[in-house]
């Protein structure tokens, strides 16, 4: 049998805290009516990166029904809805000017000492996304 080599993990262009817009399955965006061109998103915070299964965990999306056993920390047991993750490429970054859905970019820009650092920006609308 060969040997199983361990893969890398994926370089993802969203972090742990970011606000995304949830694209594409139960929670994909929704025209609010027929004839307006507004449109209703699904938005949540990304509380958890998973880059070997280029999956994320977002606050209130993708929501799922378990069945919990009584546990100290839930005494009841019963059943729980808990957030179940989402594919990377089923959500997009959140503008923070425009408030819609943006691609993620990378450029160098000099810092106080003279360093040069990597942040990602919106494309959209230019804002730096990394403090």
């Amino acid at each position: 049998m060969a040997k199983k080599e361990s893969k890398k993990p994926n370089k993802l262009h969203i972090k742990k805290g970011d606000m995304v817009i949830v694209m594409r399955g139960k929670d994909k965006p929704r025209k609010k009516k027929k004839g307006d061109g507004t449109v209703e998103y699904s938005k949540g915070r990304v509380l958890k990166v998973l880059p070997k299964e280029n999956r994320v965990l977002v606050e209130g999306c993708n929501m799922v029904t378990k069945a919990a056993r009584p546990s100290q920390a839930n005494p009841q047991g019963g059943l729980i809805e808990i957030e179940a993750p989402i594919h990377i490429s089923n959500v997009m970054i959140e503008d923070p000017k425009t408030k819609e859905p943006t691609r993620v970019g990378y450029k160098f820009i000099e810092d106080k000492n003279g360093k040069t650092k990597k942040v990602r920006y919106a494309k959209k609308s230019g804002t730096i996304l990394d403090k």
